[in-house]
């Protein structure tokens, strides 16, 4: 979509079933790791989107040979069995953090000559601490703009005795992500130790998970220490991408909001995705939720109005933002904490947040790390809404036209970088 603004009109109530795209957390995860193992990988269900044609530009030119079947969302990627064959490479990333975080420490690893840039957002958001770790591996990484940033230039490692590496877990968990996706390359046992408390712990999970699938199956130590062993990934044949559970979050609050009932297949009681507990927040609130092994539904039941919560949303990062929606149609002020990684993510949400839910006439506090948002006595009718390029700020304030108040999203086409075909999708539950 390439309009500068879509209009939603006033809706009366949302009802429906939604099947979710993949997660883009798990697409960029498997493509990489499909990429390095050794074998042929099936790659079922791939999330279609900005962030993941991205990832797979970047490894064919790395040399990683891969192809879609015609139709559909499956690929098959040509496991290299280690190191990229192509040595020299300049690759541009978009605005993807999974794609940028994750390939640059395998690219710092691999022993060529690449740059890593992407646009002008994405050299605002840090990656110092990812740099200061792979140099501990002897990665020869220097900043091509302002230090601490992107674009990145790399050189063959020059690879230190002891693979120890102390990464920082307060800013971003694809830090460590990064680390433990590219370690199977160094050929040797790794330690990689958690510097401070580490969020987004259920993000670290899924990579946990998804190495174990593919053969490496790294010694947790609480949260403080990880050991990657000197196994190579070996492609376990085929691999389904679950559906998008943050993405879940937006169906599911629709029901809660609009007095229906809603429900999200693709994504259930046995997802691998820690933004499935999204449904825990809401159950809280006085939503009604059921799960099944793929599949959640949610409905607002007997009750007017939702609650308040004061809610920790370190392990919900990204469907926390949905939450703050949701504050909107609840009986007080709304609290989500620890959310500090909001201000580095594709915009800083917690700003982007604060201002645009003042246009439609709520109240907002925001702190360094929290956000409380009292809800007006009543909406402001045709608010404009900025999305500051992030897709998940669209998507989220596309619900507030469920409140019963009609309201434009500028830019609304930011949604294809994990939800191209979002506002039809929405439009099919929208009463």
């Amino acid at each position: 979509m390439s309009a500068e603004y879509i209009d939603l009109p006033a809706a009366k109530g949302a009802r429906g079933s939604v099947r979710l795209p993949g997660s883009k957390s798990i697409s960029n995860r498997v493509l990489l790791l499909a990429a390095l193992a050794e074998g042929t990988t099936e790659v079922k269900a791939l999330l279609d989107s900005d962030d993941t044609r991205v990832m797979l530009e970047a490894l064919k030119q790395l040399g990683v040979g891969w192809s879609r079947r015609e139709g559909s969302d499956d690929y098959r990627v040509a496991g290299i069995g280690g190191v990229f064959p192509v040595k020299q490479a300049e690759l541009f990333l978009g605005n993807a953090g999974t794609a940028f975080r994750s390939l640059s420490a395998a690219c710092a690893l691999a022993g060529g000559d690449y740059v890593l840039k992407g646009v002008p957002r994405m050299h605002e958001r840090p990656i110092g601490d990812l740099v200061d770790a792979v140099r501990q591996l002897g990665a020869q990484v220097e900043y091509l703009g302002n230090a601490g940033f992107p674009p990145l230039k790399m050189a063959p490692a020059v690879l230190e005795e002891v693979a120890e590496v102390t990464v920082k877990g307060s800013v971003s968990s694809q830090y460590l992500t990064g680390i433990l996706l590219a370690a199977p390359l160094l050929g040797r046992e790794v330690t990689v130790k958690v510097d401070g408390e580490l969020i987004s712990k259920p993000y670290v999970e899924i990579t946990l998970n998804l190495m174990k699938r593919f053969g490496v199956t790294v010694q947790k130590n609480g949260w403080e220490s990880f050991v990657v062993p000197a196994v190579k990934y070996k492609s376990p044949g085929s691999v389904e991408v679950e559906g998008d559970a943050s993405s879940a979050s937006y169906f599911l609050a629709a029901g809660a909001i609009g007095h229906g009932q809603t429900r999200v297949e693709g994504v259930g009681r046995n997802s691998i995705q820690g933004d499935v507990r999204f449904a825990e927040a809401l159950a809280r609130m006085g939503a009604e939720i059921d799960f099944g092994a793929n599949w959640i539904q949610c409905r607002l039941g007997c009750a007017d109005k939702l609650h308040a919560i004061d809610l920790d949303c370190n392990h919900i990062p990204d469907a926390a933002m949905t939450l703050a929606i949701l504050a909107l149609f609840a009986d007080g002020t709304t609290t989500l904490r620890n959310i500090a990684s909001w201000r580095v993510k594709e915009t800083d949400r917690i700003a982007a947040m604060a201002t645009e839910l003042r246009k439609v006439g709520a109240t907002v506090e925001e702190g360094a790390d929290y956000i409380k948002v009292t809800p007006p006595a009543k909406l402001v009718a045709n608010a404009v809404i900025d999305t500051y390029d992030d897709h998940r700020m669209a998507m989220c304030f596309s619900l507030v036209s469920l409140g019963g108040v009609a309201i434009r999203i500028n830019d609304p086409g930011c949604t294809a970088k994990t939800f191209p075909t979002y506002w039809d999708v929405f439009k099919g539950i929208a009463q």
